[in-house]
């Protein structure tokens, strides 16, 4: 066997691991941990907490979002609001003038949500801290779901669901195939240890435990809760506590989004490269690399370099590798047809998975480019998405 081919087939394998085989095996072994692993809570338990929602410019929205939060199943008394608002410029302080049950948080001054967050955590009065995006509706029992956790000890991070309402758009519909597909890998890794990074639109914390962030961070949930992995904690995936949202209004903005996502993955990874040390922590290791590090880095180059290996193979030997080729051809055209055909306003679902799929993988090496450059800002930038009905 050429060396080539010894290439082409370690290619193959790295690819198959990241996507199917590392499913597969996390729900095998997640399956087999649950056997003897059962969690007993105290119905009665009622900690107070504190729900912190970041907002900026969210106006047309708020109102809905304090309703919403407003009608969680858990004690008044107990449950502290916050909405920090920190570089709006619209009418979000007269609509917050309506609810007095909930403190205002404001500053001029725009630097991002960690910066955000690094600042409201000193109005937090309570040793739990939930913080939910604006854009999200959250089940009535989000909180006691969440919350029910930290009974045991060696909690330190409690992440809710997102979960994306589908639409007839392929940036709808595409947004919620992969949700779907990463909500699995997060209860796996959940099940197994521990939740490999959470995500803002609905996540809490022990107070105790919380360390300011760099205010450059672009993923600060992420960080936020790798770092208290670190500490030795375990982060809880919780999917009957669930936040909703709607998906971004085009695939051109869902793509904006994903470069974000992706620069910010890249600057999370320089950051917490103590989780690298198998020595150290092996399973979390192995959950990290597997679920986070190949996605964000190794296979999509990988996958950028298989097409013109298997093409030289196709040259020199033909066969399987002729067909392999070609198959990658026909997936990426069908992708390029799909963005092509979307932008036009026409929907295939038949090219849903190859073009989601294709996103996913350029968005990381745009994404590259912005972290190598330090041209993320850590504010965001909105992405566009559909309005609620």
């Amino acid at each position: 066997m050429q060396v080539i081919e010894i290439l082409f087939w370690i290619c193959v394998s790295i690819v198959f691991y990241t996507f199917i085989g590392y499913a597969l095996l996390v729900g095998i072994w997640a399956k087999v941990t649950k056997l003897w692993t059962k969690k007993n809570f105290d119905q009665s338990y009622e900690p107070e907490v504190t729900l912190v929602i970041p907002a900026y410019n969210e106006a047309d929205i708020l109102a809905q979002k304090i309703e919403n939060c407003l009608e969680l199943d858990y004690p008044a008394e107990k449950l502290q609001l916050i909405v920090i608002t920190d570089g709006s410029n619209d009418h979000s302080a007269s609509i917050l003038e309506k609810y007095p049950r909930v403190l205002h948080v404001h500053e001029a001054a725009r630097k991002g949500k960690a910066a955000a967050e690094n600042r409201v955590m000193h109005f937090v009065k309570h040793p739990l801290v939930i913080f939910t995006d604006s854009n999200t509706r959250l089940n009535k029992e989000a909180v006691r779901e969440i919350i029910k956790h930290y009974q045991d000890p060696k909690v330190g991070a409690v992440s809710g669901e997102k979960k994306v309402q589908q639409d007839q758009s392929a940036a709808g519909n595409g947004e919620g195939l992969y949700w779907k597909y990463e909500s699995f890998l997060k209860r796996c890794d959940s099940d197994i240890y521990s939740l490999m990074g959470a995500a803002g639109e609905l996540v809490s914390f022990r107070k105790e435990l919380f360390a300011p962030l760099e205010e450059d961070s672009i993923l600060d949930d992420f960080v936020q809760s790798l770092r208290i992995v670190e500490k030795g904690y375990k982060v809880v995936y919780e999917p009957k506590a669930f936040a909703s949202e709607l998906p971004s209004e085009s695939l051109k903005d869902e793509m904006k989004r994903k470069i974000r996502i992706c620069a910010g993955g890249w600057q999370s990874m320089s950051r917490l490269t103590s989780l690298l040390n198998i020595f150290k922590h092996p399973i979390v290791t192995f959950l990290y690399v597997s679920h986070r590090v190949l996605r964000w880095s190794l296979t999509p180059l990988i996958l950028a370099i298989l097409l013109p290996v298997s093409a030289y193979l196709s040259f020199q030997l033909g066969g399987f590798y002729t067909l392999f080729t070609i198959s990658q051809i026909l997936f990426y055209a069908m992708a390029y047809i799909g963005w092509y055909a979307d932008g036009r306003g026409r929907k295939i679902k038949l090219l849903l998975i190859p073009l989601y799929f294709s996103m996913m993988n350029v968005a990381v090496f745009f994404g590259f480019l912005r972290f190598v450059r330090q041209s993320q800002p850590a504010a965001w930038e909105k992405a566009k998405r559909s309005a609620y009905a």
